[in-house]
């Protein structure tokens, strides 16, 4: 399948690939595969019998295994962020919707249905376990450090490995982003709904039942649930949020993993179009030239007002989220300090 989900499959064969990859050995997986017009699992599967494996790719199956590793850099993008947290997975909970690793460190949400392929990926002293979609997209990445314990690397590949050990995989095509979607004939029963929630995770089965989507009610509610912010905040917010030591929770996801970072930022640094934080045990390397809208929301919940800064790119897609965090303290600051964020002109 091409990189856009919307070709046939490469016409380059597995042998192909690697000798193309072999001219290019440092240039990014996802770059490469950019280049190329590969899905990024593609160019990973061709590498099959040679330094990659394909494992069994259901966290249930993964999970116990990966929190052996010991101290692992866990990696999940979108196509405009990516994050990046040391740690050990550790406290995972399976389930028929969602499974999750509550670590110290590391702490993320899988929708299994979207771990559709893996490999154990081994080059020099560089290992890794990719996971990808049924389009090839990368889902979640881990990747080994100096510290992490190699020998329960490969006790994970001999335990996971397939019978199918195929450098070809097939792909399906990519699911569209969905466009925002509202009904203003349902903005007063939006709001009235709006005003009894009670946990932030009852929003999207509010819009669902609404037949909405998250941006599209954002543009229809209005103040004082929303405010429409420059696409220039979410950086603004980076730089007060480290210059304050204002902990921070923040959310990059796809649609099979989200990775949540929880905690002070120390280092953001702009580069070109990207921004980012450039922290010893935390990075973020987000594209804000992909910012198209940012919100300002406010939901309620049992324990309080519930705010959060919103990007998304220019399709409607969610790129991250940033709350405050309630287990490290300082919500009033950072309620305080989004509260001075610069809106749009005829906001309201």
């Amino acid at each position: 399948m091409a990189a856009d989900g919307s070709g046939p499959q490469s016409p380059m064969t597995p042998a192909q690939i690697r000798a193309l990859r072999e001219e290019a050995p440092n240039l990014r997986a996802r770059d490469f595969s950019h280049q190329y017009n590969l899905a990024e699992a593609e160019l990973v599967a061709a590498q099959v019998g040679h330094n990659a494996t394909r494992i069994q790719a259901h966290p249930d199956d993964l999970m116990p295994l990966v929190g052996q590793l010991g101290d692992v850099m866990a990696l999940t993008r979108n196509e405009s962020c990516v994050i990046e947290r040391r740690g050990v997975y550790e406290d995972y909970h399976s389930g028929g919707h969602a499974q999750m690793v509550l670590g110290k460190e590391i702490d993320l949400r899988f929708f299994a249905r979207h771990w559709v392929s893996a490999f154990a990926v081994s080059d020099g002293d560089k290992r890794s376990i990719q996971v990808f979609d049924a389009a090839g997209d990368a889902v979640h990445k881990i990747h080994l450090k100096p510290e992490s314990d190699v020998p329960a690397f490969d006790r994970l590949v001999e335990a996971l490995k397939l019978d199918d050990q195929s450098d070809v995989i097939l792909l399906e095509p990519r699911a569209p982003v969905e466009a925002a979607k509202g009904d203003p004939a349902k903005a007063d029963t939006l709001r009235a709904e709006w005003d009894r929630l009670t946990d932030t995770h009852q929003f999207l089965r509010l819009t669902a039942k609404l037949k909405m989507n998250r941006l599209g009610a954002y543009r229809m509610a209005g103040a004082p649930y929303v405010r429409a912010l420059q696409p220039g905040a979410v950086n603004g917010l980076l730089e007060q949020a480290a210059a304050q030591a204002i902990p921070v929770m923040i959310f990059v996801g796809n649609m099979g993993c989200i990775e949540i970072h929880g905690g002070t930022i120390e280092t953001v640094k702009p580069m070109g179009p990207w921004i980012n934080v450039l922290d010893p045990r935390f990075n973020l390397h987000l594209r804000g030239d992909h910012i198209a809208e940012v919100w300002l929301v406010e939901k309620p919940t049992k324990q309080g007002p519930a705010i959060s800064v919103e990007a998304f790119d220019a399709k409607g897609g969610l790129i991250l989220q940033i709350f405050g965090s309630r287990r490290d303290g300082g919500i009033a600051e950072f309620n305080a300090m989004v509260a001075g964020l610069p809106g749009l002109e005829g906001a309201q």
